[in-house]
This record gives structure tokens, sequence and C-alpha cells, in this order.
């Protein structure tokens, strides 16, 4: 057991070789006030090999008119564009706008605001530029899909819907 002068004798060489506690103990604990800061973007990211995700954000903002303005669709109704359109149609569109596009897919009653139909009315006679940006920036209720599908995805997804239209028609 220690005794009183001991304690003392302990407690004052603790003070005089500067031990205050926890903090001072560690110096390394306070390395992050005294230490290099790092800034990660200091420099330009390296330049990114094609075919990977860009490091400036994409494609630039465009609001959807503008898009309906200046947007075109670059890709041809081929068999093959079309059938990946589907695709992506299904997975990403369906559960709310219906295998049809009518507006009446499976999680559509569960949405506080309704699934457009997008084979009659307004949204047939939107323009394409438009539809690829709705797509790729969401709309008032619809999540965006900017990044989930690549620019000519969401090209096709618009020329599918378009096919979708055509046989609403029929």
């Amino acid at each position: 057991m220690w005794t009183r002068p001991d304690l003392a004798i302990a407690v004052t060489v603790a003070l005089a070789l500067g031990w205050a506690g926890p903090a001072a103990a560690f110096p390394w604990s306070i390395d992050m006030f005294r230490g290099q800061s790092v800034q990660p973007l200091a420099r330009p990211p390296r330049v990114m090999p094609r075919g990977t995700l860009p490091s400036s954000g994409g494609e630039p903002p465009m609001s959807r008119d503008e898009a309906a303005a200046s947007l075109k669709n670059p890709l041809a109704s081929t068999p093959a564009a079309l059938h990946h359109g589907k695709e992506l149609y299904d997975i990403d569109c369906a559960p709310c706008h219906g295998s049809t596009a009518k507006g009446d897919g499976p999680v559509a009653t569960h949405t506080a605001v309704p699934a457009t139909n997008l084979t009659a009315g307004a949204s047939a006679a939107l323009s394409d530029g438009y539809l690829y940006a709705t797509i790729r920036n969401g709309g008032s209720v619809m999540p965006a899909y900017a990044d989930a599908m690549s620019e000519t995805e969401r090209w096709q997804v618009v020329l599918y819907l378009r096919q979708l239209q055509r046989e609403a028609k029929r």
C-alpha cells in the first residue's frame, strides 16, 4: 500500500515529468491539430479512362424545357435498341407506369401521386428531349435515373416508349 508521503512523492514526480492526464500522456492524440492538412482536390483529379464514371459530374445540367427545345434522339429505332429499351423500361419504369405505359403499374396505387399515362394526352405529345430529360432529372415525384442509366440507355427507353405510344393508338 502507498503511504501518504509515498503518494505525495509519486504525484510530484508525475507532475514534474509533465503527466497531467491521458491527453498529455499520449502526445499523438493532438496530431490532428498540429498535422499537415489534406486538401484532396487541391490538384485536379487524374484524367479518367474512356468508359469510366465522369469526374466532372457527367452531362451539364439542363431543364426539361431546354432539353425539349434542343435535344433530338440520336439513335435509330433498331430491334436491338428497342429490345434494350424494353428491358430498361420493364426494370425502371413499369413498376409505376405499367407494362403498357398507361400508369397502371403494380406500385401505382401505393404512390402519393398517381403515375402518368404516357400513351395519351399531353404525355404523348411531349418531345423526345423532354422525355429524355424527365428520365434523367426525374419529375415531381418520379426519381432521377441519371445515375442508373447511361445517355444511350435513356434514349433507348425513349425509343421504346414511342413504340408503346404507337401501339396504344391502334
